[in-house]
Formats: C-alpha cells, structure tokens, sequence
C-alpha cells in the first residue's frame, strides 16, 4: 500500500503493532514539507502521543571518529540481550551546499540492524542547529508508541551547539577520545555542563592507559564547574566500544542517572521543560513560515537584500522594513 492511501487509522495501527515498515514510513510522512502530509503527520502524532513517553532516552555526542556508532552498536547488542527493544536515532551530517547526506548509519551498525528488536533510523540534518534533524523529537515519540523501551539519538557531533540534543533526552552523553590533553583545554564549558556523563572510548590495547590518563584529567576539570543537579554528579567512564569492557557500566549509570531523578522530581521536570521548549520551537517555526508567506514580505525581500550587498541599508533597519510590511 502506498503512502499516500494510507489514512491516520492505518498508520497508528502500524506503528502501535510494532510493524518496522510502518514506523518508518510515518517518521518520513512527518518529515515530508508536503503540506497534505504535515495535516496527516499531525493527525497521526495526536494520536499517538498517549502511548508515547515510556521509553529512557539518551544522547550521544561526540567528535567524528570516537566511535559513536561503534558504541551504540555494542550497547543496543547488550540491551536486546536484556530484553530491551532499542531505537536508534542517528543524524547524518547535511551538505552545506548539496543538501545530501551520507544516510550510512545501516552499514555503520550492521549487527544491530539485523535485530528484530531494534530500529535505526538515519535522518538527513537539515543543517538545523547541533546536527539534529528537525523532526527528530517527533521520531522519537513515534518509536516509544511502537514499543521501544530503549531510544539513543547520535548526533553529528562536528562543533555545532549540542543543546538540540541534550533538550530531548534523559540523559546526555559526551563521547572522548583518550589522551585528548588539548581537546580538554578546547572543549567547549557549556558541553561539559550539559553533559550526564563523559565517557572515554577506545580504553583498550595500547590506548587504555592513555583512556585511564585522559579519564583523570577530565575529573579534576569536572570539580571546576557547577553540578548541573542537584541530584546527580557527572561521571567520567572509560571504555572500550570495540570490546565491550565497560559498555554495561555505562548503561548502569543511566539507570542510576534515571533512578535519581525519579526520585527527586528532576525528570518529570526536565521532561515539562523539554515538552514546552518544543512547544515554543515550533511556534517560532510557524511564526517564520507565515511571514515568509506573505506577498508583500516575499515582494520586498529580494530589494532589501540588494540594499544589503550594495550597503546601502543596514541590517537593523532592512529587518524592522520587512517587519513593518509584515505588520501592514
């Protein structure tokens, strides 16, 4: 049956039975621009939103080469293991000029893709902000009404704001190389603020003791910043994702992580704070998208621009134009 016969019943039907097929086939109806698909996408997330919220969520960031796939691979292994059924998020890097991606996160994880329990899902970035795709939130409900008790999100993890991320998930992972001395002069004060653990991968063969070394150095850093709860210390682990040494550690400090804010209350309030962050996201997104709309907008843009390249218009006053067009 082809997408576009397929109603909202069908398609929540699909998604609630566990069927792959269909879960995959709604997360790209509401990724489509089509404005017939954005009505039924949200026809379809409505009701799929009271099954939806049940699943633990985690973050994985980290530089390109660490070994994010790697990683994800390992731990979704070990969880099936445990009678988890895990989805994986993963955000292929947009081409700032082709607008392609590499869409690869199937050969990335090919063990993993062959699991019945699990579901990966490459998305294209849209080059939105922290390499998340734009609808991922969306995805993630969907995969949590089909029964994943386990969703990860990869991001790009190439020096954008991690913040995207870290805003959707229970717990937020920044992935290391060992022995990154200069990386840890570098890393930027807010990653590590947002950050539920740092984990050092790569901890074995040749490359443990400078895991070991890096690890140290990284929790001495740690005791210069303010604990981002209350409730909850960040801790620095070392692994290796190739091996699998420390990989169940990792998702035990999840479940402590989780089990701490269960108790405290700080999970229920991430969560609001993370459902009325999006609530905002896409009233902006809405706002910008009707006034990109409007005739009259439209009609001045390219002449405001013009102004600009020739600098005969500031930006200031070129914006509070097209604002006043907007207004009229």
């Amino acid at each position: 049956m082809s997408r576009s016969r397929l109603s909202a019943a069908d398609y929540c039907k699909g998604v609630c039975t566990g069927d792959r097929r269909l879960v995959a086939k709604t997360i790209t109806l509401l990724e489509s621009r089509r404005p017939d698909h954005i009505e039924l996408g949200q026809q379809v997330l409505e009701r799929l939103v009271p099954a939806s919220g049940g699943s633990v969520r985690v973050g994985i960031t980290g530089p390109p080469g660490v070994g994010k796939s790697t990683l994800i691979e390992t731990l979704g292994l070990e969880l099936i293991q445990q009678q988890h059924r895990v989805a994986v998020l993963a955000v292929d890097p947009t081409s700032p000029i082709s607008g392609g991606s590499i869409l690869g996160d199937k050969t990335r994880m090919p063990r993993l893709s062959q699991a019945a329990q699990a579901f990966i899902r490459p998305s294209p970035s849209g080059l939105t902000l922290g390499g998340v795709a734009q609808r991922t939130r969306e995805a993630v409900l969907v995969c949590e009404a089909a029964g994943y008790d386990v969703v990860i999100v990869e991001t790009v993890g190439v020096g954008q704001s991690e913040t995207e991320v870290a805003s959707m998930v229970d717990f937020f992972a920044v992935l290391l190389q060992p022995g990154a001395g200069d990386e840890l002069q570098g890393l930027k004060r807010g990653v590590l603020e947002l950050a539920d653990a740092l984990v050092v991968n790569k901890a074995d063969g040749e490359q443990k003791q400078a895991a070991e070394r890096t690890r140290a150095e990284y929790s001495q850093a740690l005791h210069l910043l303010s604990a981002p709860s209350e409730s909850w210390t960040p801790p620095i682990l070392a692994l290796s994702a190739r091996t699998g040494e420390g990989v169940g550690e990792l998702w035990k400090t999840v479940l402590r992580h989780r089990e701490a804010g269960l108790g405290s209350g700080e999970l229920e309030a991430r969560r609001r704070g993370q459902a009325r962050a999006w609530f905002w996201h896409l009233v902006e997104e809405g706002i910008e998208a009707r006034f990109r709309a409007d005739p009259a907008v439209a009609a001045l843009i390219p002449e405001l621009e013009q102004q600009l390249d020739e600098r005969a218009s500031s930006a200031p006053a070129a914006a509070r134009a097209l604002l006043d067009k907007f207004r009229s």
